[in-house]
């Protein structure tokens, strides 16, 4: 019988044709029984703290253990809070930029390039303590030229270094300016920020602590992080002469007002202290009696338009009882004392964080550091060099 020869174009359509059936079958796509859907990406990680009692003041790192390059790192605590973090320029690993908190639970999920996914959590330990802090001035508030931004620990801070690092001071204008650590006048650990110079009017100050995470050292650890923000009023000092017995409020550099006054007894611990102070508090009338600043019974008395400069109780006030004295010779018990009508318009006119500048033979030494706000008596290179970071 004689053959018909088979073009070769038909025999390799019928190949093709038989090995496109082929590609049927189970797990196969677009045959008989075959699955739409390809199969997930296998990705898995591994992260470095795990467990429910996985180490606080760490940060966070996702390395991967199977897929493609990390593309997002999503890392949240049990209240919705998110860390921040970073991949790595090969895309193998994601680190953290802000520690793990105690005592708080974590979700980590983590996507590669490919689409695949994987999750992972942990807690970390609970905290044997948790150190605290209060700041000053108040938030949202308007304080004079003088006033410092002031944070007093509830606990002794041994890590001062590693807490001053994540204490961010920013200011409209760039002020310049430096923490300074010192023991509060409660005996507490206290960081002061001072500018350089007083601040100008109308800057607008804000602090951010970001502590959450971070071991204070005997004192425990911060559980959350704190932010307080405040604005600079009036251009305005006092000054107070003790040797010639007078009280001058300059606003923009001119005097306002000039009142007679008459201040602590020279000679003794009546005396008034010298230096820079901070107006501290208004507190209005209140009880004064001398058996609180170590003076007996001297005097137990309520006092009037009460202008706080000192922890140890020095103050600015009527003292109508003093008249005789006003503006000729200093004979209080230590405070800087003015008729009724002078106290009151002093009292009217200035505000938290004004400095006092205090001269004069007349005085037992000048106010110390931490007695209330002494710290405009140090040079700025003495101020920088209580920086815990110099």
């Amino acid at each position: 019988m004689n053959r018909i020869p088979v073009p070769a174009l038909l025999v390799t359509a019928a190949l093709a044709l038989g090995l496109c059936a082929c590609s049927g079958g189970s797990g196969g796509a677009g045959g008989p029984g075959g699955d739409d859907k390809q199969a997930a990406p296998k990705t898995r990680i591994s992260v470095n703290l795990t467990g429910d009692r996985a180490r606080a003041g760490e940060p966070v790192t996702v390395t991967l253990a199977e897929g493609e390059r990390l593309k997002e790192v999503s890392v949240t605590d049990s209240k919705g809070a998110r860390l921040e973090g970073k991949v790595s320029a090969d895309g193998k690993s994601w680190t953290s930029s802000r520690k793990v908190t105690p005592g708080t639970a974590y979700a980590v999920e983590a996507r590669d390039a490919a689409g695949g996914s994987a999750k992972a959590a942990f807690t970390t330990a609970a905290p044997d303590k948790v150190n605290k802090l209060t700041l000053a001035p108040g938030k949202n508030t308007t304080v004079g030229i003088a006033q410092p931004l002031s944070i007093v620990f509830d606990h002794p801070v041994k890590n001062k270094a590693d807490v001053e690092k994540h204490l961010k001071v920013t200011t409209s204008n760039n002020t310049e300016g430096s923490w300074g650590w010192m023991q509060d006048w409660s005996g507490k650990d206290r960081v002061d920020w001072r500018p350089k110079e007083y601040w100008k009017s109308g800057t607008k100050v804000t602090l951010d602590a970001t502590l959450s995470g971070i071991d204070s050292g005997a004192g425990g650890w911060f559980v959350r992080d704190y932010t307080t923000t405040f604005s600079i009023g009036r251009n305005q000092l006092v000054k107070v002469d003790l040797d010639n017995h007078r009280l001058t409020l300059l606003r923009d550099g001119q005097p306002v007002k000039d009142v007679p006054m008459s201040a602590g007894t020279p000679g003794g611990e009546k005396a008034s202290w010298r230096g820079k102070t901070v107006l501290m508090s208004k507190e209005g009338t209140i009880n004064m009696r001398s058996e609180t600043v170590g003076l007996g019974d001297a005097y137990d008395k309520m006092v009037d338009y009460s202008m706080r400069l000192t922890w140890s109780g020095m103050y600015a006030h009527a003292a109508p009882w003093n008249a005789a004295y006003f503006g000729s010779a200093n004979k209080s018990s230590g405070c800087i004392g003015m008729s009724d009508a002078d106290a009151r318009s002093v009292y009217e006119a200035v505000q938290v964080g004004d400095p006092f500048e205090i001269t004069g033979s007349d005085a037992k030494g000048t106010q110390a550091l931490n007695n209330g706000y002494g710290e405009w008596n140090l040079s700025w290179a003495e101020w920088q060099s209580k920086s815990a970071l110099r």
